[in-house]
């Protein structure tokens, strides 16, 4: 199209790009569709966007464009809700959780991430989606672990653990990390408007989950660890970080393959991640390890998988989200316990930055690009 300058502005919920050719100037302003995470359109944007450009005029490429817009999502809404229950079952577990909490939390959340499909496809509100999902999601833990108990199959004296992490798959970690990598480039509004987006989600989350906790009076607090030490500790965390990761690569519409990458990369992360905080080091620096970690070791999987590399990090990094210190968050400031709530607030932020860092500075040592300023487009 022989454009001469282009400058490109976005927002979460539109577009702004103006371009310049033979001294005229044109701006058009596009409003796009709803937030949401779909790695495998953004893989088939990058191939479009890579390929050779002197065969892609502008009514062959609003016709590519229109084909990824019309692909269907690769799973359904029953195997997304299976690998989601799966995923929570497993956060239960690394949170601490025993038998009851994880069989629990993973039937919770199967149940309001199928209610989130129904809803969400006949355009409900997300924000409203999100309150009754946890609501759903945290009740059937609840019905789902009084059984467990009453049946004799376990104690059940962990639901702290079991209850939270049943609502964590609507803890919005993509769009949260995502925000804190574009203030590294200056995209200021994106980042701005992803990052209240992220918060009111979590917002509506946690009033779902308060209602829950409030009526069934379960205390909102950490568990104790598990009696498990060594090998067996090391092969349990890597089954709960692969089966975790591959859950939520799902529920962003990941490709089989790249979900198995995914889950490994979780694994060599989280790992190191446990492993230091086992050693004493504080949970920030440990998860910037294994943000780090996971950052370098992305370059290597692409070339297996050829997948866009956010799709590969900040989808195997969602597994150290604190979803368990932002929930308890807000919870304690709903219940007037101001200085709790603080404490876990600050730790809650600090891990997010860590991993926002530890990506970032993977990014730094591996992408010459991202190690300089951008120079402003020619006026």
């Amino acid at each position: 199209m022989q454009v001469e300058a282009f400058a490109l502005q976005l927002a979460l919920g539109s577009i702004v790009a103006t371009a310049s050719r033979a001294g005229e100037t044109a701006t058009l302003v596009r409003e796009v569709g709803l937030p949401g995470v779909n790695t495998s359109r953004l893989r088939a944007l990058e191939a479009l966007v890579s390929g050779p450009a002197e065969d892609l005029r502008p009514g062959e490429l609003a016709r590519r464009m229109a084909l990824i817009e019309r692909t269907p999502a690769r799973y359904s809404a029953g195997p997304t809700s299976a690998a989601v229950g799966a995923a929570c079952g497993a956060f239960a577990f690394l949170n601490g959780g025993g038998f009851v909490e994880i069989a629990a939390a993973a039937v919770g959340a199967g149940c309001g991430q199928a209610v989130r499909s129904l809803l969400l496809a006949r355009r409900g509100n997300q924000y409203a989606v999100h309150a009754i999902c946890a609501l759903i999601a945290s009740a059937g833990y609840v019905a789902c672990a009084a059984l467990l108990v009453r049946a004799g199959v376990g104690a059940g004296a962990r639901h702290a653990a079991g209850l939270i992490s049943s609502v964590l798959f609507l803890v919005p970690g993509f769009p949260l990390v995502a925000a804190l990598l574009d203030l590294f480039q200056h995209e200021m509004p994106v980042a701005l408007s992803r990052l209240v987006y992220g918060l009111m989600l979590c917002l509506m989350v946690a009033l779902g989950l308060s209602v829950t906790a409030t009526l069934v009076g379960i205390s909102i607090e950490q568990a104790p660890p598990l009696p498990l030490h060594g090998a067996p500790l090391a092969a349990l965390r890597s089954v709960a970080s692969f089966t975790g990761a591959v859950g939520f690569a799902v529920l962003f519409n990941s490709s089989f393959r790249n979900a198995l990458c995914v889950g490994l990369l979780a694994i060599v992360g989280n790992l190191i991640r446990l492993g230091l905080l086992d050693a004493g080091l504080q949970l920030s620096l440990a998860t910037f390890a294994g943000a780090l970690a996971i950052g370098l070791a992305a370059p290597l999987a692409r070339r297996w998988v050829n997948e866009p590399r956010i799709s590969l990090t900040v989808a195997s990094v969602v597994m150290m989200v604190p979803g368990v210190y932002v929930f308890e968050t807000l919870v304690l400031f709903d219940q007037g316990e101001i200085l709790p709530a603080l404490r876990t607030g600050v730790a809650a932020g600090f891990v997010f930055g860590a991993m926002a860092i530890g990506l970032a500075v993977a990014r730094f040592l591996s992408e010459a690009e991202w190690a300089k300023e951008q120079a402003p487009p020619a006026s």
